[in-house]
This record gives C-alpha cells, sequence and structure tokens, in this order.
C-alpha cells in the first residue's frame, strides 16, 4: 500500500466514533476510492455491513451507530422518533420483555438505504414516512456512546405516537406516556401544533392534555389550532367525547 493510501487510512481510524458506520460514498468523498475501500476490507482493516456500508471488525454496531451515518454521512432528514424517543429520554411507560420497535421518522421522499434496511439490528425497525408535523423542528440530540443522533423532543415524539395510533401505538398508552409529560414546553408545542396536518392528532393531543391536567396546557393558544369540522371515530365502538368531537376507547375515557 503506498504512503498516501497509508496516510488516508491513519486518518480515517484516528477520527473514527466507536460504534458508527462508514457509508461508501462517504469515504469516496474523503478520497478512499471503491477500489481502496475493497483493499481496506480484505486487509482486515473494514468489515461489510451492507451493500455500500462498513464498520470496525473490533466493533458492534447497533441501529443508532447506522441512523448517526444515515443523518451526517448521508445527510437524510431521518430522526428518531415516537416512543423509541420518548424511551431514550426516559418517559417510556412499559418496560418491554422483548427487543423494542424502533421509530424512524422522515418525509414521504425519504428512503433508507438497502443497507440500513437490510440489516438485522435485533431489533424492528419501523419507519414513517410522513409530513404530519414540520421537518426540523422539536429535534433534540441524543448521546449515544461517542456519537450523538437527532431525535424527537418529547412534544414532538408524543404528536408523533398518536399520528400512530389506534393501529401501531395503543390509545392508552399514549394518555399513560402524557401523564407523564409534566414539563412539555408550549414555546414548541405551540408551533407543532399550529403547522400539525392532522386534526386526528391535534384534537387527540389536546383531549389527553386536558384529562391530564398539565400547567402546560393552560399556556398554548388553542384558537389559533385548525381542529377541522365534524366528528372523528378514533375507534369503532368507542365513546364520543363531544368536547373534541372524538370516539376513543373506554377504557381511556375511563382512565
Amino acid at each position: 500500500m503506498t504512503t498516501d493510501n497509508d496516510e488516508k487510512l491513519k486518518k480515517l481510524l484516528d477520527s473514527h466514533l466507536p460504534g458508527t458506520v462508514y457509508v461508501a460514498s462517504w469515504l469516496e468523498g474523503r478520497g478512499i476510492s471503491r477500489d481502496l475501500q475493497a483493499y481496506y476490507r480484505k486487509s482486515g482493516w473494514l468489515e461489510t455491513v451492507g451493500t455500500g456500508a462498513f464498520k470496525r471488525p473490533s466493533e458492534q454496531v447497533t441501529w443508532q451507530g447506522g441512523l448517526y451515518a444515515l443523518q451526517e454521512q448521508s445527510g437524510l432528514a431521518v430522526h428518531a422518533g415516537a416512543l423509541t424517543a420518548l424511551a431514550l429520554q426516559g418517559y417510556a411507560h412499559y418496560l418491554r420483555l422483548g427487543a423494542e420497535t424502533v421509530f424512524l421518522f422522515s418525509s414521504p421522499k425519504t428512503s433508507l438505504p438497502a443497507w440500513f434496511r437490510n440489516r438485522d439490528w435485533g431489533q424492528k425497525i419501523h419507519h414513517c414516512k410522513t409530513s404530519v408535523l414540520p421537518s426540523g423542528l422539536a429535534l433534540a440530540d441524543y448521546q449515544a456512546g461517542a456519537f450523538s443522533v437527532k431525535i424527537s423532543a418529547p412534544e414532538r415524539a408524543i404528536l408523533e405516537c398518536l399520528h400512530l395510533s389506534p393501529d401501531t401505538v395503543d390509545l392508552v398508552e399514549c394518555y399513560q406516556v402524557m401523564e407523564g409529560l409534566t414539563t412539555l414546553r408550549p414555546k414548541l408545542l405551540q408551533p407543532l401544533l399550529e403547522q400539525c396536518g392532522s386534526v386526528k392528532v391535534k384534537r387527540l393531543f389536546l383531549y389527553m392534555a386536558e384529562k391530564a391536567g398539565h400547567d402546560w396546557f393552560k399556556r398554548l393558544d388553542t384558537a389559533k389550532f385548525d381542529l377541522g369540522a365534524g366528528a372523528r371515530t378514533v375507534t369503532k365502538g368507542g365513546v364520543y367525547v363531544s368536547r373534541y368531537g372524538l370516539t376513543v376507547p373506554e377504557e381511556l375515557v375511563k382512565l
């Protein structure tokens, strides 16, 4: 291997964040050609994660290390949200015995690369493509060891849960999580709710927030929220909540 290629490898290893993935196109942008990448792999410096991605052979990479590469190397606007983001910030209501589903969110036009989709991360990956909430608003940095990834702040995450309800996330669990969200910030909630594209999500959020009796609820200017017209049936055969025009599970109403 030439001195130049030696230097490239040294720089790569010196700057490596343990637990993260290398994306092939990102390596190319740093002067490490596909041929050189193949040489590093054959020499034992890199190990394939999937087509177009690598890791250090001595390391175990999780979905978080993969997400870091998507965000920082591939420049994809994808983040961990809903129950995943809430759990990472200490707001999970249930401690599940099995592996948690990882919820990732992006715009409808964003596709995850095959290396990420096809890898067995040890957890199910649920990729939700939606524009129901404004892109980039109310995201937080989560420190995952030597690196950080973008995740939803609690204000955004609970709205994402409601977007996924009732089919993917249980409404009763959403409310039980809501009960613990005592410190949500109205300055973040206000623009999120004003720009939220789902009447169902907005009505459910206001219903649950008021039901939970949170102090921050009183600081929201609800007159600025477009709550649509007509009734919304979230659960068939449920109980009708006239104040918000929602039919929800009887179990939720009784809590």
